[in-house]
Order: structure tokens, then C-alpha cells, then sequence
């Protein structure tokens, strides 16, 4: 684990779906470092698998959560804002598709499951980020969000989601110029295809392992520990001059043509 420290930094961490998550490590990277975090859910089916996840943690703060609906991410900072006293740094881990638009022709996506992807996936960084921004110190936080190379390429059985992360890539620049004034950084971690619950229901998912591994100058797939040091780093002060970027932890697979 990277030596950083966050002694006296407060969070919030949108996305946490149990100890095999992306959003889990992260977490872990962030309270060994010394941050003191709040955690969201997104239901009553969800609240069970994210309690056992965080149930080593001293009574941390968790709160219900459709990032997609601004009054409920507003309540989330206010009880996070009222128990921690401020916000420095936002983990922003929300996608979702609907399992019919993932795999098949991309073309026999509906719109409703267009809406639901690019709304749940993209769209929701926004008020993640911008009802942040009134309980963060004057000068300023961070906000970190998950991308994948699929934003700029395309991945059979991806699909949708690659629109949706594209979608995702510019808003962070359009939130960075808007908050950077503020002293906010809002940057994405582009990481190779990790094993996760959610990655079990992309078609194809083991032949992107698969391809990164045989085709990376590593020579190998990426740890979740890889993604979360990247994240620790990004929301510390040693990334001070670093906003509007998406950064790609992927074993160098986007640097090879063939």
C-alpha cells in the first residue's frame, strides 16, 4: 500500500457493493491512509451486503442513495457533512445497463435502456460532484470516478456501456473547468477489467482478461490494490496539479497499436 497520508480528510464513497468491488479497495486504501469515510446504498436489498462489507469499520456513517436523483445525494453530504464536519474527497463507482443491452447488436438497444445506462452510469457523476462541492473547505477536494477503455474503443458485449462511459470521460472534464476555480478536482481512473460482481454480467468479459494480459508490456491483468493506489494518489495532495484527467491503469494495454 502507498505511504500517504489523509490523517483528518473526510469521504464519501458512492458504490461500495461488497468486499470484491473496485469502490471496496479504494475504500480500504483511503481509511488505511487515514481518511474517515461515509458510505452509500442504493436500497434496502443493497444495505445488507454493503453492512457486512464495512462491519470491520468503527459505526460508520451509511446512508440510502439513488445517485441519480440530486435531493438524495444533497441529504447524503448534509448527514456525512454533519458527522465528519466537512468533505474532502467523493469516490464516485455507480454503472449500471440493463443485462438485454449487454452482448447482441448494439443497434437493438431501446431508449429506455439507453436512458437507464447513460443516466445511472454518466449523468449521476453530476450531482455526485456538484452537490459536493458547498460541504468541501475552502481549498477545495477531490473527486475520483471509474472508466474503462471502452469509452474510446469498442468491446463486443460492452456495448452500451462503452457510450456511457464516454459520456462519463467528458463530463469530467466539464465538471473540472466548471469546479476547478473552487480548488475541486474531478478526475477518472481508467482500469483494465477487473473481476467484480457487476463484470459477470458482460459478455465476453474473460476474453478482455484474456486480450490484456497476452497483449500488455506487463504482460499481466491489473489488482484491484493497482487501481485503489491510483485513487489514493489522485485524492491526496501529491495529485494537487492533476484535474481533468482520465488516468489509464491497465498494465500499459492503451499504449500498443497491435
Amino acid at each position: 500500500m502507498a505511504s500517504i497520508d489523509l490523517s483528518g480528510k473526510k469521504g464519501v464513497v458512492f458504490g461500495v457493493a461488497n468486499q470484491r468491488s473496485i469502490a471496496w479497495a479504494i475504500s480500504k486504501a483511503l481509511i488505511s491512509s487515514g481518511a474517515e469515510l461515509a458510505f452509500t446504498y442504493l436500497n434496502d436489498r443493497m444495505k445488507g451486503p454493503v453492512e457486512k462489507t464495512v462491519a470491520d469499520l468503527d459505526d460508520p456513517l451509511l446512508v440510502e442513495c439513488d445517485a441519480t436523483d440530486a435531493a438524495q445525494v444533497k441529504n447524503v453530504y448534509e448527514q456525512a457533512a454533519a458527522r465528519l464536519g466537512k468533505v474532502d474527497i467523493v469516490v464516485h463507482c455507480i454503472a449500471f445497463a440493463d443485462r438485454d443491452d449487454l452482448g447482441g447488436n448494439f443497434s437493438g438497444v431501446s431508449q429506455q435502456g439507453f436512458s437507464t445506462a447513460l443516466v445511472t452510469s454518466a449523468y449521476s457523476l453530476i450531482p455526485v460532484t456538484a452537490e459536493a462541492v458547498p460541504y468541501m473547505p475552502e481549498e477545495g477536494g477531490s473527486v475520483v470516478t471509474l472508466s474503462f477503455d471502452a469509452a474510446s474503443r469498442v468491446y463486443p458485449g460492452y456495448n452500451i456501456m462503452g457510450t456511457a462511459k464516454a459520456a462519463l470521460e467528458n463530463e469530467v472534464g466539464q465538471l473540472a473547468s466548471e469546479f476547478g476555480p473552487k480548488g475541486v478536482r474531478v478526475n477518472a481512473i481508467s482500469a483494465g477489467p477487473l473481476a467484480t460482481l457487476s463484470a459477470r454480467s458482460i459478455p465476453g468479459f474473460n476474453t478482455m482478461r484474456k486480450a490484456f494480459e497476452e497483449r500488455s508490456p506487463l504482460g499481466r491483468n491489473i489488482t484491484h490494490e493497482e487501481v485503489a493506489n491510483t485513487a489514493l494518489f489522485l485524492l491526496s495532495d501529491l495529485s494537487s496539479g492533476i484535474t481533468g484527467t482520465v488516468i489509464p491503469v491497465d498494465a500499459g494495454y492503451t499504449a500498443m497499436g497491435i
